[in-house]
């Protein structure tokens, strides 16, 4: 997961606009994206960038021209810069969105804080690998290799009875907007027991995936794993067997609406 860039990232599909735009023409270009702000473009080459505050100060204004509202040149990241660099260049202007182009000048892509936290979720996955092999190789006394591929949902055998349908539905918007944080799993003779991505990968069966990226922890020896055994009492053999829970929040979720209630009471007082 190390060394990830902002190619791996970013947005390709540019919007921009150009400098003849009114205030009028790019605030409805700017509605219609998923940006908070549009790179200004004449042909290829980005000469500056125009915000939603900028706008916003010239809304009694809408036939200006952009190229009167906007400073001449902006911010850029490049495609090779390293993720965690370009992660500082938005902390410290504020950015929420930033061009990337190439050593030309050209633009090549944007990216946005939503693909910097996609990043930063990304990496928290190999140190969730290394806790769980330290475990069960001092547990079972055995050796683990650790592998990346491709595996088939169906072969994927589920050690947790129940998910939230509020969370299964955020990670097939999170699966849509292209965060796809492999799965965890063990490798048995004829199946994999799933061990962390329960959610994931039944949000993505339900858009009719069929494959999932997954490490994979091979193991130099079949032992019995204590999470198939609870699994295998609570009657879970089968993602089919995996309970919905409807009408009621992912603990995640429960926490923050609680906490917005609690500083609701607060104020009303």
């Amino acid at each position: 997961m190390d060394g990830k860039k902002v190619s791996d990232y970013m947005a390709t599909e540019i919007v921009s606009i150009p400098p003849d735009y009114t205030v009028g023409q790019a605030r409805q270009e700017l509605i219609n994206s998923e940006f908070h702000g549009l790179p200004v473009a004449e042909g290829d080459h980005i000469i500056g960038f125009v915000t939603a505050k900028e706008l916003l100060r010239a809304i009694d204004r809408p036939d200006v021209k952009v190229r009167d509202i906007i400073r001449v040149g902006t911010i850029t990241v490049t495609p090779d810069m390293d993720i965690d660099d370009a992660s500082r260049v938005l902390f410290r202007y504020g950015l929420r969105n930033v061009p990337v182009v190439d050593t030309d000048g050209k633009a090549v892509g944007m990216l946005s804080n939503i693909d910097i936290i996609r990043s930063a979720i990304e990496k928290a996955t190999p140190n969730k690998i290394n806790m769980l092999k330290t475990f069960l190789e001092q547990k079972h006394g055995i050796k683990i290799a650790v592998k990346r591929r491709i595996i088939p949902i169906e072969s994927l055998r589920p050690t947790q009875h129940e998910v939230y349908a509020d969370e299964l539905r955020g990670r097939q918007y999170e699966i849509r907007k292209g965060l796809v944080e492999p799965l965890i799993v063990i490798q048995k003779n004829s199946h994999y027991v799933l061990v962390d991505g329960h959610h994931r990968v039944l949000a993505a069966r339900d858009m009719g995936v069929r494959q999932f990226q997954a490490f994979v922890l091979e193991l130099d020896r079949d032992v019995e794993l204590g999470m198939e055994r609870s699994a295998e009492e609570l009657g879970v053999r089968t993602l089919d067997d995996v309970k919905v829970i409807e009408g009621d929040h992912h603990p995640l979720v429960r926490v923050a609406t609680r906490l917005m209630k609690d500083d609701e009471k607060v104020s009303s007082r």
